[in-house]
């Protein structure tokens, strides 16, 4: 079953003539997760197990404490996902499985747990790129329209993908240096907030009533790029500064600046290529996509500018494997399987997996 050409073919029949089960499995970080979704739409099962209490001791994701947590779970994990979709093995059409990007350990297991079912149940394999099942997260609860932009924010990732059709990639702007996440991560690190930092600076931002000034990072009038190390950086001046000066600032007005800095520079640069483009819709895709400041700040400025907004529910914008499925009957409806000698590959890139 080796990966064959991009050329789209008729959708491959289910043995039974039926419906398309497909099982994922999802192992790119912190988050062991399998699911079965149906026809690439209908979510039969998500089981997620995460470890954010394991790693929150450490400040941040510890790649072998997280491989070997995938190692403990993935097993009764799949058991668990095939009970609750009321699935038999013997229904399955594929087994899908993250290939890349992410931590490579963490990789690995997913990658043996599926190419092992795949094997024992005589299945196809597909491989999938960790940030395409971000963004058809979105096809899992909404109607997708060609071409859009989709704004991807995770916590390694800062992209904005231009997705011209169905399965076809071409990033147009991405981050020089953090990525939101990480970004995140270090400010609420710097107010002795916990890991994940994400939710927590975002909560105090809404209680802010002001917010310290910082900058923004525009880069080139006419670049998509992003870069938030210098906004980082001028976090922590500021808090150095008040401390020098016998002045802590409150905790929140820093939140709220920061991720105003952020949102700003976010949102503004999305419109600006959704405008460029000609897309028809703006798709908000990845863990950061739950930020609720984000969101609303999309939502006003898209709906002041007529372009429709996509966003998932929450529990489909941190790593899940029901996205993993959904951007995998995308192969799946080509033939375009993978072969068993299939690598993970943690520096996999988005247009080199495009259908």
């Amino acid at each position: 079953m080796n990966e064959q050409s991009n050329e789209a073919v008729s959708v491959r029949p289910d043995r039974d003539g039926g419906p398309v089960y497909i099982l994922a499995v999802e192992t790119s970080c912190d988050e062991t997760s399998v699911a079965i979704v149906r026809d690439g739409k209908d979510i039969l099962a998500n089981v997620v197990s995460s470890q954010i209490e394991t790693h929150q001791r450490f400040g941040g994701v510890v790649p072998e404490v997280a491989s070997r947590k995938h190692v403990e779970s993935i097993t009764w994990i799949i058991e668990e996902a095939l009970d609750k979709a009321n699935v038999k093995p013997a229904e399955l059409a594929a087994v899908a499985v993250t290939q890349g990007p992410g931590l490579v350990g963490s990789l690995l297991v997913g990658m043996v747990a599926a190419k092992a079912l795949a094997c024992a149940l005589e299945l196809p394999l597909i491989g999938v790129h960790h940030i395409a099942g971000h963004i058809y997260a979105n096809q899992l609860v909404n109607e997708l329209e060609y071409p859009f932009v989709a704004l991807v924010v995770s916590g390694g990732h800062t992209e904005l993908v231009f997705v011209e059709a169905e399965g076809r990639f071409r990033i147009i702007g991405q981050t020089r240096d953090d990525a939101v996440g990480e970004a995140y991560d270090k400010v609420a690190r710097a107010l002795k907030l916990p890991y994940p930092g994400g939710p927590h600076i975002d909560r105090l931002a809404h209680e802010a009533r002001e917010a310290v000034t910082l900058p923004r990072a525009w880069l080139e009038p006419d670049s998509y790029d992003f870069s938030f190390s210098g906004l980082k950086s001028a976090v922590l001046a500021a808090l150095n500064q008040a401390a020098m000066k016998g002045q802590p600032l409150a905790p929140e007005a820093v939140a709220k600046g920061f991720q105003d800095s952020v949102i700003d520079v976010l949102v503004e640069k999305a419109l600006r290529a959704v405008r460029a483009y000609g897309a028809k819709q703006l798709i908000l895709a990845g863990g950061v996509a739950a930020n609720k400041g984000l969101r609303a700040e999309l939502e006003a400025r898209c709906a002041e500018a007529g372009v429709p907004l996509l966003a998932p529910p929450l529990s489909l914008c941190t790593d899940n494997a029901a996205m993993i499925a959904a951007a995998a009957f995308l192969k799946y409806r080509r033939g375009q399987f993978a072969p068993f000698d299939m690598k993970a590959e943690p520096l996999l890139k988005l247009e080199a997996w495009s259908v």
